[in-house]
């Protein structure tokens, strides 16, 4: 589809992640088994036949780049178009990345030269499977100037959110940070469809005048000058940008109706492939309820758990309500519980993790205990 081109913003990502975000951006953290954040809206662009994506990074991206690469799993290694990562341009003065206004600005030849006349830009920590087209058809429907797209919030969402005012013709009248007194449900998933020619104009008039950031200074300032409209998704998504949304949210993943909706729709979830062997279990192992990735070797007990690529559980430990990322080994006699261990964590034979489910355990990457 040549009508959108596709943005990725990391600029600014709200990340409360702790130990999970201590050696990479929020992008790349890994999540359900085999996938990393970044996957679910570079997937839902490229299911929406985007071919133009950008990635605006800010720091900590080398994972993330090893992560994408060339853009090859998501057929985006094109001689025209395809995936760019687009570096943070830092403050002359202070040597600090400054806001995604000026980012866009920096890198504004990336606008220009694509061909496309509206624009989605989407963040990287919320979790669902959307088809961009019909949000553009909305937009066009309501002759909207900006159409942003917005769920239902649970009652317990966990993670940081903007809260939006919709009227019943769909039309946004007020948008406010999560720290703000408006009472409604109409949660924002961070996605916006607008002009390419209203973006470009937006960064230009909001840099001149000393704002510097898209949604706050951008288009919440603005909100009663432009045409704002909500789309709804009514499909499973997740917010994922603080410890107790990531825990919450990948346990939900554990139910399989979730499940499926995020996984076994027409529009695929691609992520990095790497050719390991299926989990093998011994004759002591015992797993219930749980998903356990390729390269893992089971011995012990997992219950209601998710285990990455390569985790080894050996005889008589026991893993349970635990997220273990890849290549984590658990010696003998080991009990976890209500945890989350980085990717090459060593537990010590006989060791006892245990957290809680409000407040789970974390172990860092290559922590030993």
């Amino acid at each position: 589809m040549r009508r959108l081109m596709g943005v990725i913003n990391l600029v600014n990502e709200p990340d409360d992640l702790e130990e999970l975000t201590y050696h990479r951006c929020l992008a790349s953290v890994p999540f359900g088994a085999r996938y990393r954040l970044i996957d679910f809206p570079l997937s839902n662009m490229v299911n929406s036949g985007i071919e133009n994506v950008a990635l605006f990074t800010q720091h900590k991206y080398r994972s993330l780049m090893d992560h994408l690469g060339s853009g090859k799993e998501w057929d985006l290694d094109r001689k025209r178009g395809g995936l760019f990562l687009l570096p943070a341009v830092l403050h002359e003065t202070t040597g600090m990345a400054r806001g995604d206004l000026f980012q866009f600005y920096s890198h504004r030849d990336y606008f220009y030269r694509g061909k496309e006349e509206y624009v989605v830009i989407s963040r990287s920590h919320v979790v669902c499977n959307i088809d961009f087209n019909k949000v553009l058809d909305y937009h066009l429907d309501h002759t909207a100037d900006i159409t942003v797209v917005y769920k239902k919030a649970e009652n317990d969402e966990g993670g940081k959110f903007r809260r939006l005012a919709v009227k019943e013709s769909g039309q946004v009248t007020l948008m406010e940070d999560h720290t703000g007194r408006l009472r409604t449900d109409n949660v924002s998933m961070e996605m916006f469809i607008m002009s390419k020619e209203l973006l470009l104009d937006m960064v230009e008039s909001c840099l001149a005048q000393g704002y510097d950031h898209l949604v706050r200074d951008g288009i919440m300032k603005n909100i009663d000058k432009l045409s704002v409209y909500g789309y709804l998704h009514e499909g499973h998504s997740a917010i994922v940008n603080t410890i107790q949304s990531y825990y919450k949210h990948s346990m939900q993943l554990l139910n399989p109706r979730i499940w499926r909706e995020l996984f076994f729709q027409k529009n695929l979830v691609y992520t990095k492939v790497k050719d390991e062997p299926p989990a093998k279990y011994l004759d002591s192992a015992a797993a219930r309820n749980s998903l356990i990735a390729n390269g893992c070797v089971i011995e012990g007990k997992v219950e209601n758990s998710i285990l990455f690529r390569g985790v080894k559980i050996r005889k008589g430990a026991y893993v349970k309500n635990s997220i273990i990322l890849q290549n984590c080994e658990i010696e003998e006699n080991v009990i976890i519980e209500n945890s989350i261990l980085d990717k090459d964590v060593f537990i010590s034979r006989g060791r006892v993790l245990t957290g809680d489910n409000k407040a789970p355990f974390i172990a860092s990457k290559t922590k030993v205990i």
